[in-house]
């Protein structure tokens, strides 16, 4: 059965239509005005639409063009007399499915129906693979616990829709290019390419081919013409990573692209217009190089339309077990590995100064040199290879002096709460230090970060 939104002036065959297509199985609302009709589309939600040419007010022409406009996944059916095939032909080519003329055939009413709602479905079945397509493309590896990341993954979905020029800052290993992607995955550009370059990786003698492309004969060796970076990634989008490493010529020859959408590929007699989504990913401090002469002012303003910066690892402890986790399942590649909680609870003690990246490579080490399926502090070993490597907040002193250090009490008959001491530790320390919290961390021997991590966690400071 299919919802038909029927409007003809004349009510006799108005009738007669709408019994018709009650016969054949379908609901039909019938209008005798353009207007009326078009007033109750989003209430009638219609499969199909069968609209007369000729009508007083709105006729079927103005019918055809406010129904696409309106839902353009919605087959229209004209009627027309046969003195007015003509009209209906031009009719088609605004965007109706079919014409009938009058006096209609009802078999030929019947199938022509039925083929428009098959149509009708077609698109719509269509329209949910590709919806399942994009939200299968969207599932970036984007693993995260913090607040800190969940922050940045909301403004990735608010800004992906627009083409604005985005800069991507953070520490090498933080996930740029990861963050890239997501921006890609949420844009309406989704389904293009996405194409990636390190300005940092290739010489600058070659980056402008490789960015712009080359026309055959631009130099010795262009034996044919070589398509660059911004046409591989036509209506898609362009990845710029360490973009603080591109030269001062060829920054300027990117700010003309940016400006102008204009490509001049070298040796090329003609420029060629681009389009594609910007963004620039750099762990530099691109403010610093623009007042040391190393980096465009305008091109960096270009760049830095939206600004997102990725917080380094040791600055969202957090995000280590769940990431952790994720290296884990995907290095074991479905044996059985696990992770005590004691292992995840080191892990976020470590600095990490290589970010993520270090912390898969580190975890790709335990899992592959592993001795059983369950990883635990004792297992980091493994990774590391050193204990220096693992435990690089303790100096061999520092180790020896709290081995050494006398317990602080008696321990209960009736049990403890390891939470209660930790946290009695923790303020007892900070009393002892007069509040600072970079002598407390040294104190207790921890990371000034973990010591942070710890407060927001107990709460501490936070008292009224």
């Amino acid at each position: 059965m299919a919802r038909v939104l029927l409007i003809d002036d004349d009510a006799a065959l108005r009738d007669v239509l709408s019994f018709a297509l009650e016969d054949f199985g379908h609901h039909v609302e019938s209008f005798g005005r353009g207007e009326a009709g078009l007033a109750e589309f989003d209430r009638v939600k219609p499969d199909v639409v069968v609209t007369d040419l000729k009508m007083p007010g709105i006729d079927g022409v103005e019918v055809v063009r406010r129904v696409r406009d309106l839902d353009a996944r919605v087959p229209i059916i004209v009627l027309t007399a046969f003195g007015s095939i003509a009209d209906a032909v031009e009719v088609m080519k605004l965007g109706a499915y079919d014409y009938l003329t009058k006096p209609y055939n009802r078999d030929e009413l019947k199938l022509t129906i039925e083929q428009a709602v098959e149509r009708r479905n077609l698109l719509l079945e269509n329209q949910t693979l590709r919806d399942r397509l994009r939200e299968s493309h969207r599932s970036v590896e984007f693993v995260y616990a913090s607040p800190a990341m969940d922050a940045v993954l909301q403004k990735i979905r608010r800004v992906a829709p627009s083409d604005a020029t985005v800069l991507i800052t953070g520490e090498s290993g933080t996930g740029k290019e990861v963050a890239a992607r997501a921006i890609h995955g949420y844009s309406d550009r989704w389904s293009e390419p996405f194409v990636a370059i390190n300005c940092a990786a290739i010489p600058r003698d070659l980056m402008e081919t490789e960015l712009f492309g080359h026309a055959k004969g631009a130099f010795t060796g262009a034996v044919k013409d070589k398509r660059g970076k911004f046409q591989q990634a036509s209506k898609g989008t362009l990845l710029l990573d360490e973009i603080g490493d591109l030269s001062i010529e060829l920054q300027a020859k990117l700010l003309r692209v940016i400006e102008s959408g204009q490509v001049d590929a070298v040796g090329a007699e003609h420029s060629f217009q681009t389009d594609v989504r910007l963004i620039a990913a750099t762990n530099a401090n691109l403010e610093e190089l623009v007042r040391a002469g190393g980096f465009r002012e305008d091109l960096f303003y270009r760049l830095n339309v939206i600004p997102i910066h990725i917080p380094p690892l040791r600055e969202r402890p957090d995000d280590i077990p769940a990431l952790w986790d994720h290296f884990v399942a995907e290095y074991s590649k479905g044996d059985p590995v696990r992770s005590t909680p004691g292992l995840s609870r080191a892990l976020m003690t470590l600095p990490w100064p290589g970010n993520i990246r270090e912390l898969a490579n580190f975890c790709q080490r335990m899992v592959l040199l592993r001795e059983s399926d369950l990883l635990d502090e004792e297992s980091l070993r493994l990774g590391s290879g050193e204990a220096s490597a693992v435990e690089p907040m303790r100096s061999t002193e520092e180790t020896a002096s709290a081995e050494s250090a006398p317990f602080l009490g008696k321990l209960p008959d009736a049990g403890i709460s390891l939470p209660d001491l930790e946290r009695e530790i923790i303020v007892r320390a900070l009393a002892k230090h007069g509040g600072n919290r970079s002598h407390t961390a040294e104190y207790l021997s921890i990371p000034r970060h973990v010591l942070l991590y710890r407060l927001e966690k107990y709460k501490i400071g936070k008292e009224p």
